[in-house]
């Protein structure tokens, strides 16, 4: 193995080869399920293999202090930014659920969340996800975010920002909207 390929994706490359191999060798398949192969490759992540190294979760505790950091008062890109944040954490929203892609040719607007899907309450609000990847019947996935009596409120944070986006953009269709008008990447 070279020293420079990572043991995790040795499989990943074994994989390609073999494909690439099999018009010319049909029974390459065979050798690469073979014990002697998987046993080098298995014994190669346990000599070479490094662990993953992952970033620690956001904590509840971890919400206000970020808000107090921001400085005061908020300008719409700092509570576009805060209410995401609080909106990602409760609903357990994946980034490409709440931002378009920066690269323009993977931006599809039918995926925006919509400012008419917003519905309100005095304990909770939701909206809808227009298309998701789990979306599997194409109807959209509401999402439903209480109020927090814990720590910083992700309700109250919500209408703050409603607040500014329909008193900078009151006729523009997307929920989510910088100070400049455009979707946030």
């Amino acid at each position: 193995m070279s020293h420079h390929i990572q043991p995790r994706s040795v499989d990943a490359y074994l994989s390609g080869i073999v494909n690439q191999l099999e018009p010319h060798f049909p029974h390459v398949r065979q050798s690469r399920h073979s014990l002697l192969v998987k046993r080098t490759v298995q014994g190669a992540l346990r000599l070479l293999g490094r662990p993953v190294l992952r970033k620690h979760p956001i904590l509840q505790d971890d919400l206000p202090r970020v808000l107090q950091g921001l400085q005061h008062p908020l300008t719409h890109d700092d509570l576009l930014w805060i209410t995401q944040l609080h909106c990602g954490f409760y609903a357990l929203l994946r980034l490409g659920e709440l931002v378009s892609p920066d690269d323009i040719a993977l931006r599809d607007s039918s995926k925006l969340s919509l400012r008419t899907s917003v519905r309100m309450s005095g304990s909770e609000f939701s909206f809808l996800l227009q298309r998701d990847k789990t979306d599997t019947r194409y109807e959209g996935n509401h999402v439903l975010i209480q109020r927090s009596l814990l720590s910083s409120d992700p309700l109250a944070l919500f209408q703050r920002y409603l607040v500014s986006r329909d008193l900078h953009f009151p006729l523009h269709p997307y929920l989510w909207l910088r100070a400049d008008g455009h979707p946030p990447t």
